[in-house]
């Protein structure tokens, strides 16, 4: 069965930066699938109208249709059950309160860094409705949410615990990456693909994290195209 993701674009089809399909293209990866990816931007909703669902990701996997990145990655280990990324029972329920973590602590901060990046990134026709609908969500203007300085010191706070698990190890989920280093890492790619920022300090574990992340299962993330690029 062809496995098909729906991955958001930006300004260029190349440039790829959702947090969301970040998490689903490493899980991918996590398992050695291949994949065709469509490109998707914020307001072809009809596209999307076969998964009765708004945004993506969405995967289909033959006849298979599985929308949300987690729902994804849950799809995944169970039809493909070999290098599980998010494992099940007590292991399951451990990566899910990380997902809570990332989407509700580092994600809103690193937003606070990118705003204008992000905007600036995304297709000019699509600008106006990310505008609307971000400005709606967090109640203020994004030329008044971006704060890059403000936004460092908040992800700095938020990834206290992470810092501190990755002086004991590679990565999140030990030896190798799983769930957890996918989840922060989507997030964390998501800033770094449409920005110039500098996330963390240089110094920060995480950083070296970061490195190692973009360059396992053969560079997958390493060679995508970001801002730099363009």
């Amino acid at each position: 069965m062809a496995i098909t993701l729906y991955d958001l674009c930006g300004r260029d089809e190349r440039l790829r930066f959702s947090p969301y399909c970040w998490r689903v293209r490493m899980a991918l990866a996590h398992k050695g699938l291949g994949y065709e990816t469509i490109a998707w931007r914020f307001q072809e909703k009809d596209a999307l109208a076969f998964a009765d669902y708004d945004k993506v990701p969405v995967l289909t996997d033959g006849d298979t249709v599985v929308t949300d990145s987690f729902e994804i990655m849950r799809y995944l280990d169970r039809a493909y059950p070999e290098a599980p990324v998010l494992g099940e029972g007590v292991s399951f329920q451990r990566v899910q309160f990380f997902k809570y973590f990332v989407e509700r602590s580092v994600t809103p901060a690193l937003f606070r860094i990118v705003a204008m990046d992000l905007l600036a990134a995304i297709h000019p026709d699509d600008r106006a409705y990310f505008r609307e609908t971000r400005e709606a969500r967090f109640g203020a203007s994004l030329e008044t949410v971006h704060n890059p300085e403000q936004g460092r010191q908040q992800l700095k706070q938020a990834l206290a615990p992470v810092r501190t698990q990755l002086q004991e190890s590679l990565f999140l989920d030990g030896e190798a990456p799983s769930g957890a280093d996918y989840l922060l890492f989507g997030s964390m790619m998501w800033a770094y693909t449409v920005s110039t920022e500098q996330l963390v300090e240089e110094s920060d574990p995480v950083s070296a994290w970061f490195a190692r992340m973009l360059e396992v299962h053969d560079g997958v993330a390493e060679k995508a195209i970001t801002i730099r690029d363009l």
